[in-house]
């Protein structure tokens, strides 16, 4: 059989959907200290502009226009006291009624990640990831994995063996098989649309662990929660500041990322 003329084949070639150039550098805020809601209102309007430009580029491969890269996004920020309730999650896992709620200075909202309950408060690290994991890989399970070896590293950097438990999604003290004492220091909870990401994780440095009293965090009745500045022990002073500064390296690697040249670290 006779092959495919050179020329013919060449003019193949340029008639393939040209893809968007791949951004890995990722805008980073530090929002301190913020209310909930609006920042997950900054997390929504971010995924949907971001969900436009893939929509636009789906356009672009049937006019010929050329794909413009997407951008991916980081905020680091505390939470005044707030209680989330995942998807999946069961609303009898928070503890409290509405009067209560009030007298601890508390809001509840249902939100649109996994996951069951969460408390978020002052003194715990949140990092919303909003990225587009086409831009580095496209695999909500490395996506997982990778937040979790972003905080393991990170409290490495404070001398703690941190880990994984089989089965539950985040960060755990006392994880190895047989430990008679395990705690959770950092939960996840994530939403993938289009391969974009919304919520991330929660690393508790300093926060009143009281408020975990009032929930069943992430449906998990057996095991407890725990904290940096518990678990260096001695009054030992940890700042979120602090360790938000030693984790952003340590993302931005693991994830392939550079920040943005206005973006200092």
């Amino acid at each position: 059989m006779a092959s495919a003329p050179e020329e013919q084949f060449s003019s193949q070639l340029f008639d393939a959907p040209q893809l968007p150039a791949r951004n890995q550098v990722v805008q980073v805020q530090r929002l301190g200290l913020v209310e909930y809601v609006p920042t997950w209102q900054l997390q929504e309007a971010l995924m949907d502009a971001t969900l436009a430009i893939k929509s636009q580029n789906r356009l672009a491969e049937t006019t010929g226009a050329a794909p413009v890269p997407t951008p991916n996004h980081l905020l680091l920020c505390e939470h005044p006291h707030t209680y989330t309730l995942g998807k999946s999650g069961k609303p009898e896992h928070l503890l409290l009624d509405e009067a209560a709620l009030l007298a601890h200075e508390a809001s509840f909202h249902r939100i649109n990640r996994g996951g069951d309950i969460t408390y978020h408060g002052p003194g715990q690290l949140v990092g919303y990831p909003i990225v587009d994991l086409d831009n580095f890989r496209p695999d909500i399970h490395w996506y997982l994995r990778t937040l979790e070896e972003v905080v393991i590293r990170t409290l490495a950097d404070y001398g703690l063996n941190a880990g994984r438990i089989v089965g539950l999604t985040g960060v755990w003290l006392g994880w190895e098989a047989g430990a008679p004492n395990p705690r959770k220091i950092c939960a996840l909870g994530v939403k993938c649309s289009r391969w974009v990401t919304l919520h991330g994780f929660a690393l508790n440095v300093n926060p009143d662990l009281t408020y975990f009293g009032h929930i069943v965090p992430c449906g998990i009745t057996d095991k407890a929660v725990t904290s940096l500045a518990q678990e260096l022990g001695g009054g030992a002073a940890v700042s979120v500041t602090e360790v938000q500064e030693r984790l952003l390296p340590h993302l931005l690697e693991l994830l392939g990322a550079q920040p943005a040249a206005s973006n200092t670290y």
